[in-house]
């Protein structure tokens, strides 16, 4: 799964990365460490001209309740594997796809009691493209202000990830350049003729968990490497 992302780019890069306009009113001040369970807002690219900016927690637009944590709480992560028949995002597929850009995200190998924390990045650039989706919910009735928020779309993890995420085996779907314009077109790519970014193109080390447990673990010293008697070589 996806509970933890970062996001350290500047708001002129991604607009160049992805051709769109620079917001005037979305900060990019840098995101080290967040978690879903928080609900941060995050830079959200769609078909919109500009970068937008949206909660993590996707909350559906027919959702009736008060508050949207109800909601939102679950639906961090979307498996591609059931987005065709999941009430929360089956209406979404095709008009309501996303790009949520990433510089890297984080997981727990588990091994017995000990849980070994990992920060995933990518190789060769600075910024993964993972698959999402987003919805419009009205959550003042009265004035009909909308809230906009995302989901991940997550798939089977590639052995090496699989081997550090070794309980649900599972990734973000990672789009590779090649397919970002197609998966925001209208049209837009059938879910089994997406590719993945290859393999090759991930990295992964492990970090401290003294400073991810810690009560502010958005810092910089969050993603760096750090060694331990336990790493295991045939991860890297």
């Amino acid at each position: 799964m996806c509970y933890s992302n970062s996001s350290t780019s500047k708001n002129i890069d991604l607009a160049k990365k992805y051709k769109k306009e620079i917001p005037v009113s979305i900060a990019d001040e840098p995101i080290f460490f967040a978690s879903a369970f928080a609900h941060p807002a995050w830079r959200v690219i769609t078909q919109n001209p500009s970068i937008e900016s949206m909660n993590w927690g996707l909350v559906p637009s027919w959702f009736k309740g008060e508050n949207y944590l109800e909601i939102a709480s679950k639906t961090p992560n979307a498996r591609i594997e059931t987005l065709e028949t999941t009430a929360s995002y089956k209406g979404l597929i095709q008009n309501q796809r996303c790009i949520i850009p990433s510089t890297g995200y984080f997981e727990w190998q588990h091994e017995g009691k000990e849980k070994i924390p990992f920060f995933i990045a990518p190789k060769g650039t600075e910024i993964f493209s993972i698959a999402g989706l987003f919805s419009e919910w009205i959550h003042h009735p009265k004035s009909h202000q909308k809230m906009r928020t995302f989901t991940i779309i997550t798939c089977e993890a590639y052995p090496f990830l699989a081997a550090i995420h070794n309980t649900k085996k599972r990734m973000p779907f990672l789009l590779p350049d090649s397919a970002l314009e197609n998966w925001l077109s209208p049209a837009g790519m059938e879910l089994n003729n997406l590719t993945l970014l290859p393999e090759n193109q991930i990295q992964a080390h492990t970090i401290d968990k003294r400073i991810i447990n810690s009560k502010n673990p958005n810092i910089p010293q969050v993603q760096q490497l750090f060694k331990a008697d336990f790493i295991q070589g045939s991860l890297f």
